[in-house]
């Protein structure tokens, strides 16, 4: 779970429920799917992804503590099963197994402490207990479980494997609904978010589709339709429109037969929607139509950053102003039309935050992984 919407887990979370999935069989990705862009093959691994060692020598310096702990600099300094997530995925891009045992130490003794496979998502250094709220995160769970895979591929070690499957299995049974009107459904998390929950429910995030993760798992935990949940995911990308920019917002109630803005929270374009294009692309995923609302929002960007949008009359509220965010910005543009890449985008300002940073990172991952033709030179 990620930015502010995050505490209204605490107050929609009024019973634990345990969603069983219906096992479906796994099939090829539809032809639908397919990046319109058509980008390059996967041309390396996530391992080795991130080329430039010293980018990830820096982030280690400032944003992972010497005992494997991811720090929210922007957010009060706590970590979060989503940040740990984060850590593991650059450790593997940079090829790091040292500090990749380092953070999933320290994830396997700070956030897997529900008395499940899946992981408590917030944990607060200046607090006692350090984790206040028991309820998961699937994000968190999705990135956790899709970097313990790409580890036990890149340094052949079962261990690893085995600690994917089993997080992908009870994110499998206990938060995807396989089948709803509105097709297979990732609850955001275990607690809050059903339809017994609240009266819009099933309440979702689309950024928590995690669509290069959905790939990779459907190795680790074959018995979940993985490919449904894609696809869900860019219908509903689809119709979850709002206002003039046809921008996402960040939370979707799902209880009528179209999507709406979800009560109680903020119906913008911001923190957590910013994520989705990078996701799309990251996967090779999505078609002119899926790309066309952000490239048109940030085509005339102001230099000050990235705007949250008010999806209602489509104003900008406020700014992203680290220039991280903007790379997501740049990979959106090359995936969808195929344009280079400014220099910018190599420079990651590392006395920024977390979270833009890694974005930044993630970015430049993903064009190594599948859009290098948009590099200069």
């Amino acid at each position: 779970m990620t930015r502010t919407a995050k505490p209204f887990v605490m107050l929609y979370a009024l019973a634990t429920l345990l969603i069983a999935a219906t096992a479906l069989p796994a099939f090829a990705v539809d032809a639908a799917i397919q990046s319109a862009s058509t980008p390059q093959p996967r041309s390396i691994s996530l391992s080795g992804a991130l080329t430039d060692k010293s980018a990830w020598r820096a982030y280690k310096a400032r944003f992972v503590t010497d005992q494997g702990r991811i720090v929210d600099t922007g957010n009060a300094l706590i970590s979060h099963s989503e940040g740990q997530g984060y850590g593991l995925l650059l450790a593997v891009a940079a090829n790091d197994r040292d500090a990749f045992e380092k953070i999933w130490g320290w994830t396997r003794a700070n956030l897997m402490v529900r008395g499940d496979e899946l992981m408590a998502w917030r944990w607060e250094p200046d607090a006692r207990p350090a984790v206040a709220d028991m309820n998961n995160a699937s994000d968190g769970d999705l990135l956790v479980a899709w970097a313990l895979a790409e580890a036990g591929e890149a340094w052949s070690d079962a261990s690893y494997r085995v600690a994917a499957r089993r997080i992908a299995v009870e994110l499998g049974r206990k938060l995807i609904l396989p089948k709803t009107p509105h097709g297979a459904l990732l609850l955001p998390a275990v607690s809050g978010f059903a339809a017994e929950d609240r009266a819009d429910g099933p309440v979702i995030n689309l950024s928590y589709w995690v669509f290069p993760a959905l790939e990779r798992l459907s190795s680790a935990a074959s018995e979940f339709d993985w490919v449904a949940l894609t696809r869900s995911g860019l219908q509903l990308l689809e119709r979850a429109r709002f206002g003039t920019g046809k921008l996402p917002v960040e939370w979707l109630g799902l209880r009528e037969t179209e999507p709406k803005p979800a009560q109680g929270f903020a119906a913008t374009f911001s923190y957590n929607a910013i994520r989705i294009p990078l996701y799309l692309a990251w996967a090779g995923l999505g078609n002119t139509d899926d790309y066309a609302p952000f490239l048109s929002l940030w085509t005339q960007r102001p230099a000050q950053g990235l705007p949250i949008v008010d999806t209602a009359d489509g104003r900008s509220i406020a700014l992203l102003g680290e220039s991280g965010y903007a790379a997501i910005a740049d990979l959106t543009a090359c995936a969808a039309k195929g344009t280079k890449l400014p220099a910018s985008f190599r420079n990651v300002r590392f006395s920024e935050n977390y979270f833009p940073v890694t974005l930044h990172l993630f970015a430049q991952i993903a064009v190594q992984m599948r859009y290098q033709s948009c590099l200069n030179g």
